[in-house]
């Protein structure tokens, strides 16, 4: 019995044992870049109101399809109606009468001719939702561009805080060696104090820096439509030398592709076909329209002594009509619209162009950035180097007395900016190699 509640009491911890690994697991989860990519791709906001544009282009495509089949449709009408008469009944006062009348129709009519508008009206909607698609398709290629820079931001202020919390070590520790120095009179209370100041201030830049690493993972939380109460936490890969310099495509490759492979671009030609068949829409106003109607009716009376059923039947009418309605004058709008459906042409493919220079444009600059982060990265390593064996060399000397405070905070702030031109420069080419990866329609990750 009292092993019996002896488990019962402890079930709690047991369970609690036995799912940690799952808790643990739930807990420890990372994202990856790639992972960050794909979920944005479907959760971000900016996707989802494309997908919606896409969906209504669809109702409009089938909406203009519709249009080419017949439309039935069926009216009634049921009224009552009451007369005096100059009869009068028994008790010699005037009598009326009242009549229940109903009618009944079936019309059904359809286009035979428009000059094309309808057909041509099918083939816009068709291309304009082809179009659509790629517009999901380009939200998504911007949404990749956005956290591939928001999760590099991120790798950089992490790097920037470790460097910062390095710093604040040294920094900690020359203070602590300047005291016993001072302590031992080998240098002055001036000295003393540019050292425990310069101490303070490194502590304050892990702050500075941790809180720049707060907002760069909020942002990306706020791209991929995270709950900002939500866990969050993502992978910090090493990214080595091969990664940062990578080979570089040409400018050529990465346009070209960038022109036959984007979205953006696929959809900025279609909008040219679309401008195009909408001036033959507009034309069609000037074209004669012709069309079939055909319609059955009936009706009843209670003022008939004939049944409901024979009056209904008695009194069908049938009717077959050809329509033909030919545009001779509408004050010059017919003329108008087509000329503005020609301006709207000329004005799709100018944005068209427009597109094309502003892509050049990007990838031109992501090129540049690429060979220039490079070459920054390859002198930062050099500087970097040179700049640690200077350090090293004047804080020993400082320990020895051979240096001044002056010379051994100039030392190490050189010694700083090496490290932050060096971190700069890495995730800049790196960042460059990866969005160019984008408009060559290659998948990002790390």
């Amino acid at each position: 019995m009292n092993k019996r509640k002896t488990l019962i009491s402890n079930l709690p911890v047991l369970i609690i044992i036995a799912f940690s690994p799952i808790l643990q697991g739930q807990e420890s989860h990372k994202w990856t870049l790639r992972e960050a990519i794909d979920y944005a791709r479907e959760n971000n906001i900016q996707v989802q109101s494309q997908q919606i544009s896409k969906s209504q282009s669809e109702l409009g495509l089938e909406q203009a399809k519709a249009a080419l089949f017949p439309s039935l449709s069926f009216s009634s009408n049921q009224s009552i109606g009451f007369s005096n008469t100059s009869s009068y009944n028994e008790f010699n006062e005037a009598t009326g009468s009242s009549t229940y009348n109903g009618s009944y129709s079936l019309n059904s009519g359809v286009t035979l001719f428009a000059g094309g508008k309808l057909r041509n009206n099918i083939k816009q909607k068709e291309i304009q939702d082809q179009a659509s698609g790629y517009d999901v398709e380009q939200a998504r290629t911007d949404i990749e561009v956005s956290v591939t820079q928001a999760y590099l931001q991120i790798l950089y202020s992490h790097e920037s805080v470790k460097i910062a919390e390095q710093s604040a070590e040294l920094s900690k520790a020359q203070a602590e060696r300047a005291l016993h120095m001072y302590n031992a009179g080998s240098i002055s209370k001036a000295d003393l104090a540019s050292l425990q100041a310069q101490a303070a201030n490194d502590e304050y830049q892990i702050i500075s820096s941790q809180t720049s690493l707060s907002s760069a993972k909020l942002q990306l939380k706020q791209l991929l439509e995270l709950d900002m109460a939500e866990s969050f936490e993502i992978d910090f890969p090493e990214i080595n030398d091969s990664q940062v310099l990578a080979s570089i495509p040409s400018l050529e490759t990465v346009y070209n592709t960038a022109l036959s492979e984007l979205p953006q671009m696929k959809s900025s030609a279609l909008s040219i076909e679309a401008a195009d068949i909408a001036v033959e829409i507009a034309r069609a106003a000037k074209m004669p329209t012709v069309s079939m109607s055909a319609g059955v009716s009936t009706s009843s009376t209670t003022a008939s002594p004939d049944l409901l059923f024979d009056q209904l039947s008695n009194k069908i009418n049938e009717n077959v009509g050809i329509n033909i309605n030919v545009p001779i004058f509408n004050g010059k709008q017919a003329k108008i619209n087509v000329n503005n459906a020609r301006q709207q042409s000329l004005s799709a493919r100018l944005q068209d162009q427009n597109t094309k220079k502003n892509l050049l444009s990007t990838i031109e600059s992501l090129y540049n950035d690429a060979l220039s982060a490079q070459s920054k990265y390859i002198s930062a390593n050099k500087k970097l180097d040179a700049a640690k064996i200077s350090y090293d060399i004047v804080t020993e000397q400082f320990n020895s007395g051979l240096k001044n405070t002056v010379e051994l905070i100039t030392e190490r702030n050189n010694y700083l900016n090496a490290q932050g031109n060096q971190l700069q420069a890495k995730y800049q080419a790196v960042l460059a190699l990866k969005l160019l990866n984008v408009y060559q329609n290659q998948p990002v990750t790390l």
